[in-house]
């Protein structure tokens, strides 16, 4: 049986896993000391151990990755998304190595990886892009020059980055030291590139991308696009497909825009082409993506495309499974879980989560890397599940996303949930008049599952009977208790029986 190694870990190692087993492929799970009893680990055929919990002694060491497919036997490796997925020097050694990368070459990954690279390519090719550099920033200086050329406020970016890190909006020449050294600190951090670029910040602008798939017939097909405008410090939180802001004349323009951009560098396997769309509908380049992306499962779950499976079957030199670009269905929505405390500051909330409960139903898919008593370490991505939510429409993926959330439980640790159960009944998120910078002022609420609401009544009510049953009997202040019926009068009073 041919094996398959995965380089990564958490729900997207899982959502490989099982993409293998519809394959009749054997999966092979890496692990670091902090995940050596992660879910990933004990649903894979083999699982070896590859370093100390800090990634860069891990999952980023190529050796140790390489040592794991040869001892193991796989013949092929899967990146995942993050840690080595999109670095090129990575993909030329397992390719060298004699093992199947799923993914795009080398040479793709390069071109795209690097954001100035792409935009040359990418403008050769006809794509419009936002006014900005096309060779990393030598100097803040430079960059200083560049807006007052161009004009402010600019997003300086990581050029071999991506997520959301090493990312900074300047607003005036004033602000470029400070965040021209934050950026390149933060991408050196996460990338093991500190190269930076500069662009004009198109404000009050969506996050539109397409997905894109090509086989090595030299076919290129875009499968719709997802709407990622909801970020939180640039990093994405909800995505939806289809966009409800793109009608059919603009989305046949930039899937026809995106092929192009993937032609740019003969792309083969699943990527993504992102876009900037301006208020009054123009669209810009932003990047590619050549991996699968986080947000994938709403493509998924419309189109009915197994993006992962398909990675796999090219990678194996056979024809994407399409013929042609599916027809949508329907509409679905995907929330991030992540074991964050919303209502302080969105802080890490590692630990043991004691209890853990899914949401279920109609429309509703979950992918995630835990289970109950199951420890989320400190040390990696804090997301922890993705819930989907697919409808008939918009609207009733919303509603189903609500039910989901509200009949979800994680007990331990602090999660996103309350966050996202008031962000779906804000009106402006429900009419979607929304934009990449609309959570910076968004104002959070609290707002707690109707069950965690239902029990603290039923505690408040029962505090309340106690105190009257002091009231009426002082003995009971002694130690005695308020009695069977004080309980029957908190529990019969929400509807709830003995």
């Amino acid at each position: 049986m041919t094996r398959l190694l995965i380089a990564n870990r958490g729900e997207i190692a899982i959502r490989v896993i099982r993409a293998c087993r519809d394959l009749g492929i054997s999966p092979v799970a890496v692990y670091s000391q902090a995940d050596r009893a992660a879910l990933h680990v004990r649903l894979a055929d083999w699982a070896v151990p590859i370093g100390p919990a800090p990634a860069r002694e891990s999952y980023l060491v190529v050796e140790n990755l390489l040592e794991a497919a040869k001892r193991t036997g796989a013949t092929m490796l899967h990146p995942g998304y993050g840690f080595l997925s999109e670095n090129a020097a990575f993909a030329r050694r397992v390719v060298d190595a004699g093992i199947t990368w799923v993914g795009p070459s080398p040479d793709s990954i390069a071109a795209m990886g690097s954001k100035t690279e792409s935009r040359r390519r990418v403008l050769q090719a006809g794509v419009p892009i936002v006014p900005g550099m096309t060779t990393p920033a030598r100097s803040a200086e430079e960059i200083a020059a560049f807006g007052k050329e161009h004009g402010f406020p600019l997003l300086l970016k990581a050029a071999a980055g991506g997520g959301g890190k090493g990312m900074r909006v300047v607003r005036s020449a004033e602000e470029v030291p400070d965040a021209f050294a934050r950026a390149r600190s933060e991408a050196r951090s996460y990338f093991a590139d500190d190269a930076v670029y500069a662009e004009l910040f198109v404000e009050h602008s969506r996050h539109v991308e397409v997905q894109v798939l090509g086989d090595k017939t030299g076919r290129i097909v875009a499968v719709g696009e997802r709407e990622c405008s909801l970020q939180r410090r640039h990093q994405k939180v909800l995505e939806e497909c289809p966009s409800a802001a793109v009608g059919p004349e603009l989305r046949a323009r930039m899937e026809a825009v995106a092929v192009a951009a993937a032609k740019s560098v003969d792309y083969v396997s699943a990527g993504t082409v992102e876009f900037l769309l301006a208020k009054d509908g123009r669209f810009f380049f932003l990047e590619m993506n050549t991996r699968i992306q986080v947000e994938h499962p709403v493509t998924e779950m419309v189109y009915g495309v197994d993006l992962v499976a398909e990675m796999i079957r090219i990678a194996r030199g056979e024809p994407m499974s399409i013929d042609e670009k599916p027809a949508p269905r329907g509409h679905a929505i995907q929330c991030r879980i992540y074991a964050e405390d919303p209502a302080h500051g969105f802080a890490p909330s590692p630990g043991r989560i004691l209890r853990l409960r899914r949401p279920q139903g109609p429309g509703i898919r979950v992918d995630s890397g835990v289970e109950g008593g199951d420890v989320v370490p400190l040390d990696y991505d804090p997301m922890i599940a993705k819930f989907v939510a697919w409808g008939q429409d918009r609207d009733e993926a919303l509603r189903r996303m609500r039910r989901a959330l509200a009949e979800s439980r994680v007990d331990g640790i602090e999660t996103s949930i309350p966050f996202f159960l008031s962000l779906l009944e804000d009106p402006d998120v429900v009419a979607n008049r929304v934009s990449t910078q609309f959570l910076d002022g968004w104002p959070y609420v609290p707002k707690r599952p109707p069950e965690d609401v239902a029990a603290a009544s039923i505690v408040a009510a029962a505090l309340e009977s106690m105190d009257e049953a002091r009231k009426r009997r002082p003995q009971a202040a002694a130690g005695c208790g308020p009695g069977p019926g004080a309980w029957r009068t908190a529990r019969t009073s929400f509807g709830l029986r003995e």
